[in-house]
């Protein structure tokens, strides 16, 4: 479980290298100059936090199962 989470962390931080990056198109700039790329990051983070809680609640609930019915 450490090593996945230490595999998340890296990726996300090598991700994070790679988003700021020029933009060249004029939709980035768009996106900057009214504030709305700061939404968009937000409601992307929020997502995939739930995603992660849901995926992390659903492997201790197996886990447990799992415990319940060995012998």
């Amino acid at each position: 479980m450490k090593k996945f989470v230490l595999i998340m962390v890296c990726v996300a931080l090598s991700l994070a290298g790679f988003s700021q990056a020029e933009v060249a198109n004029s939709n980035g700039d768009l996106f900057r100059s009214n504030h709305k790329i700061y939404v968009v990051m937000a409601v992307l983070a929020i997502i995939l936090t739930a995603i992660f809680v849901f995926l992390f609640g659903m492997e201790r609930r197996l886990k447990n199962l799992e415990n319940s019915q060995k012998p």
